[in-house]
């Protein structure tokens, strides 16, 4: 079990860096819009980005102009909707990890290719693989496939559709949820934490459908249900060396209120899911995961430039029943915290400089959150903090040049000698640079 834990951070701290799906060049190819009409630097979506999302992808001014016989219209586009995505990286840590190389370069760290563009009149989406360097293979990446159409309701406009999706919060059309929040990219090769909530660990690892409208252009609400689908696995599912096994299905739910004054720019929302699973099987007992969460969203343009903001706090409460019963906890009942919040200034859509900081609390579990050199808590407890900063150039606008620093002021609950091995918390950061080319 503990070993479990350790492989299931550096997984989610590999997802992490598995963000720019959305920046897809085919869609611009398909729309003759530039890349800047949808992102103000991707995949940070602009107002124009998020109805052309809730829209499933496919601007509504498009119409069917081929016939075949007596069947409904056909429309094709003159584009095959495929792009690729190449991102080379190197990273520093401040202290090396024993028995490891410093300087750890990806080369590439990530490789994708994407299918993403309108399909029919109402229907469109993305759908990504990418190669990694830690694992040498290519996966199921993001993926996002939509039927959208509009209508009224109480005289008002209403866009809805529905979503078949692989990934909780990927289908959300803001940039303060898990699937598509800061860091926008990351290095796959510093130390992760023991500590993340459900809802950020599920991704590529489910299928999940969902219906969603915007009512107004104000109330956003969605709701979807997610089952395990576990990539290179045997099917049916056997849950074997798999650590989330839904029992049933897991509900997401969402539900947030945009608002614009003046130059200004609001989202206040709410999100969460519920999950039942069985760890290592597919029968038996249970651990629960309820995760609510809340987010925001600021926009405010200076003339051609952008401040942004976003926060997420996301309270998980756990009860680890099938884990208590197996030895791997010393209590049923634990809590996660995690807070993050970032802001960046947009110059031109040329230059980005963002701040960030990230906060995960928890109650103590000397099982739960092992010893072990590096990896684990020398007191049993979770509790992680720290800052980004970050620059990106874009030279034009599908290449861009980052460097970021990811500093750690508390790591798996302590700053000095987390681990009892006299390793300290900032001996974690790290220096990362990359170049991220999407054509």
């Amino acid at each position: 079990m503990r070993m479990l834990i350790r492989v299931m951070a550096i997984m989610a701290l590999m997802l992490a860096s598995w963000r720019y799906a959305e920046a897809v060049p085919s869609f611009a190819r398909q729309t003759g819009l530039s890349c800047n009409v949808c992102h103000s630097n991707p995949p940070e979506l602009t107002p124009f980005g998020r109805k052309f999302k809730l829209q499933g992808y496919v601007l509504t001014n498009v119409t069917a102009k081929d016939k075949v016989g007596n069947t409904r219209d056909l429309l094709l586009s003159k584009y095959i909707p495929l792009s690729a995505m190449i991102e080379v990286s190197n990273t520093t840590i401040q202290s090396t990890v024993p028995a490891t190389q410093n300087n750890s370069a990806g080369f590439p760290q990530q490789l994708s290719l994407f299918l993403a563009g309108a399909f029919a009149s109402h229907f469109g989406g993305l759908a990504q693989i990418t190669y990694t360097h830690a694992d040498d293979h290519f996966g199921m990446d993001n993926t996002d496939l939509r039927y959208a159409n509009q209508t009224k309701m109480a005289g008002k406009d209403l866009q809805y559709g529905i979503t078949l999706n692989n990934n909780p919060t990927i289908e959300d059309i803001w940039n303060s949820t898990p699937g598509w929040g800061f860091p926008w990219i990351s290095t796959g090769s510093g130390v992760g934490s023991l500590a993340s909530p459900v809802i950020e660990n599920l991704g590529t690892d489910v299928a999940g459908v969902g219906g969603y409208g915007m009512w107004n252009d104000h109330l956003y609400a969605d709701v979807s249900v997610y089952r395990s689908e576990h990539a290179g696995a045997a099917t049916p599912v056997t849950g074997t060396g798999q650590a989330y096994n839904i029992s049933g299905v897991a509900p997401y739910w969402r539900v947030a209120w945009q608002q614009t004054w003046g130059s200004n720019y609001l989202e206040l929302g709410s999100y969460g899911m519920d999950v039942n699973s069985f760890p290592n099987a597919v029968s038996g007992p249970e651990d629960r995961y309820v995760d609510p969460s809340f987010d925001f969203q600021y926009e405010r343009p200076f003339g051609a430039n952008l401040l942004d903001a976003h926060g997420t706090w996301i309270h998980e409460q756990s009860s680890l029943g099938a884990t208590y019963a197996a030895g791997g906890a010393t209590t049923k009942s634990n809590h996660l915290n995690t807070l993050k919040l970032d802001s960046t200034f947009h110059w031109r859509n040329k230059y980005a400089l963002t701040g960030a900081l990230f906060s995960t609390t928890g109650n103590s579990d000397a099982l739960l959150y092992a010893p072990a050199a590096v990896s684990g808590s020398n007191n049993g407890n979770p509790d992680t903090s720290g800052y980004v900063a970050q620059f990106s150039y874009w030279p034009v606008q599908n290449i861009d040049l980052t460097v970021a620093y990811n500093g750690y002021t508390k790591f798996n609950g302590a700053s000095t000698n987390y681990d009892g091995a006299l390793r300290n918390a900032s001996d974690n950061n790290t220096v990362y640079m990359a170049l991220w080319l999407n054509f």
